[in-house]
């Protein structure tokens, strides 16, 4: 664009668009790496609070609807009514929004992502599911290692610099909890426990 003095309008809105795109990627892997750099530097301390989890769960697939929309996606929420948990909310807030954004990534389309919460005397436990190629065993062993990407094959901008489900486990085990995540026969499923001690 620099250089040719009669480039068309057609070829400069593209190669625009393209420049923007890619601005808007590296703006992206900073703050990833900017992120990752934080967890890795320093001790996060977590600020307890007790949230509704009915509530921002329902918030969160709200804000989603565009994204659903998107590849018509359907997505159905169980939890009974005003579910409350002791957490930091900031933090286990990102920890949904990257499995939500995992599923709708990973999702055929026309499907139907199931977000499931339960509660009893020892642990909350919140299922992220939805109907996807199966993901190989040697594949979900890595799955939560960084910079490790399901699909290279994927859109740069689409498929994230492999760092979203890094921060995620380390957050959820920072609540002393766990996150493990399965596959088989086209289903793809992410399991949360957080220990009822800190609920």
């Amino acid at each position: 664009m620099r250089d040719e003095a009669r480039i068309s309008e057609e070829l400069r809105d593209k190669y625009l668009s393209i420049s923007l795109e890619k601005a808007e990627r590296l703006e992206d892997l900073i703050n990833d790496f900017f992120e990752i750099t934080r967890f890795n530097l320093s001790s996060l301390t977590l600020e307890y609070s007790r949230v509704n989890l009915t509530r921002l769960l329902e918030q969160l697939t709200f804000e989603f609807q565009p994204m659903l929309s998107e590849k018509s996606l359907k997505c159905f929420l169980e939890i009974a009514p005003n579910t409350m948990l002791s957490c930091d909310v900031n933090q286990m807030q990102r920890v949904f929004d990257n499995l939500l954004r995992n599923a709708v990534n990973y999702s055929l389309e026309n499907g139907t992502i199931h977000i499931m919460a339960v509660q009893d005397g020892e642990q909350t436990k919140i299922q992220f599911s939805n109907r996807g190629n199966t993901i190989p065993k040697e594949k979900l062993e890595r799955i939560f290692e960084r910079f490790y990407r399901l699909d290279t094959a994927r859109s740069s901008r689409s498929g994230g610099a492999g760092l979203g489900l890094a921060i995620a486990k380390e957050i959820v085990e920072l609540h002393g909890g766990t996150i493990t995540a399965s596959s088989e026969n086209e289903m793809i499923e992410f399991e949360v426990i957080i220990p009822s001690k800190n609920s």
